[in-house]
């Protein structure tokens, strides 16, 4: 019964009804930035779709995730414990092995391991602050994890149906992050909305995920297996 308020709120007047609407938002800042680059730049570089363009429209997919789940966990600001451990710990591993995992797939396993534990770690530590140090500290090492795992992963998989691995892990992901969604939904649903908040907040945090992620992809260093 629950999940069934849960979808009836995605059209309602809580920070549910926002969800949607800010994964749109979302994709779209992506989208544009791409769009952008690819006008400028990237259509220059040989291969470039076949070799960068699947991680960077997958990396555009999964931050758009990302996004309406910190806007749902600072529209709340303070939560249980418990709770707020659960937060920390699944948008920190997610986060740290997704984009791990994408960066590693074009750079290799060290500079997609940095990347992934910095995404990872930041977003861990920034959301899983709304219960204190537990949900800091519970971030952190899932960040930590989740960055070098994903680049393990990818770097174990370059020769092996990698494009096809990156779907699976991306659909899992979505299920886990949609999961969180419901969670803090049911966690909360008798509380009353702390922050609200417009879409600038959305908007500058996609630009600066895509812009590193495809700088990084691009012009960052690469280990010796990609030339």
């Amino acid at each position: 019964m629950t999940f069934k308020e849960f979808k009836k709120e995605l059209n309602g007047n809580r920070v549910e009804g926002e969800l949607i609407k800010t994964v749109f938002y979302s994709l779209l800042t992506s989208f544009i930035v791409l769009g952008i680059l690819y006008s400028l730049k990237f259509r220059f570089i040989e291969d470039f779709m076949s070799t960068k363009g699947y991680f960077l429209f997958f990396a555009a997919l999964s931050y758009s995730l990302f996004v309406p789940t910190i806007r749902q966990v600072r529209a709340y600001r303070e939560f249980a414990c418990m709770a707020g451990m659960m937060i920390g710990m699944t948008l920190g591993m997610i986060g740290g092995f997704l984009s791990g995992f994408f960066v590693a797939s074009t750079n290799g396993m060290f500079i997609g391991s940095v990347f992934g534990m910095f995404v990872g770690m930041s977003l861990g530590i920034w959301n899983g602050k709304c219960c204190g140090i537990m949900g800091i500290m519970e971030g952190m090492m899932a960040g930590f994890m989740g960055g070098l795992m994903g680049a393990m992963t990818a770097f174990m998989l370059f020769n092996d149906h990698l494009i096809a691995s990156m779907v699976i892990v991306f659909l899992i992901s979505s299920v886990i992050l949609v999961s969180l969604n419901y969670l803090i939904y049911r966690e909360m649903k008798l509380e009353e909305r702390k922050l609200k908040e417009d879409h600038l907040r959305t908007f500058v945090i996609s630009f600066v995920l895509i812009i590193l992620t495809a700088w990084l992809m691009v012009y960052g260093p690469r280990s010796g297996v990609f030339g």
